[in-house]
């Protein structure tokens, strides 16, 4: 799966295609309920999402406050904590039976002084996150529900086939109840 995904980069090489298939070398099994990255844990890989579905959420005293959510074929990490080697202020869990390949972060920086193209892919796939959280701060700044939901549906609307509608809520800054009223 991970190969595959590679071979549609189009200025990809067969020979980046196989680095990077190659460097991605933890295999990882999580159950549903287990964690990926618990709070306080310092990030020190990149994940690739080949099957399941994790929610990534911000813990406080009171909620859990879900920020994100990872399915195939996408990467995951506690980003802040994998950028700078600090201890993770969220956490990373499974909501059903997840396969996912890991590469640490001193493979991954290797391949990218060593390969062009994956630095270059690596920087496209950072401006499509930072459109992303962009996108999300505008959601979280809505006043009203009703807009939160209509900009999810239309920016995401295979989440919902994903994800039990009270992380959906969550993560849209709702009661599980509105949601479903407003569905």
């Amino acid at each position: 799966m991970l190969a595959d995904a590679l071979g549609q980069v189009p200025y990809f090489s067969a020979r980046e295609v196989e680095a990077l298939v190659a460097a991605w070398n933890k295999p990882i099994t999580l159950r549903r309920g287990e964690y990926l990255v618990q709070h306080g844990q310092v990030e020190r890989n990149l994940y690739f999402v080949k099957s399941g579905l994790l929610r990534i959420y911000y813990p406080t005293e009171t909620e859990e406050i879900c920020v994100g959510f990872a399915y195939a074929p996408n990467v995951v990490c506690s980003f802040p904590s994998f950028v700078h080697g600090t201890p993770s202020e969220y956490c990373i869990q499974a909501l059903r039976q997840s396969e996912l390949l890991g590469i640490s972060k001193n493979d991954f920086a290797a391949l990218l002084e060593l390969l062009p193209n994956i630095a270059r892919f690596w920087r496209e796939e950072l401006e499509k996150v930072l459109v992303g959280r962009i996108d999300r701060e505008i959601d979280l700044l809505l006043a009203e529900p009703e807009r939160r939901l209509e900009r999810l549906l239309r920016r995401s609307p295979h989440i919902f086939q994903l994800v039990p509608k009270k992380y959906i809520a969550s993560y849209l800054r709702m009661t599980p109840e509105t949601l479903s009223r407003l569905r």
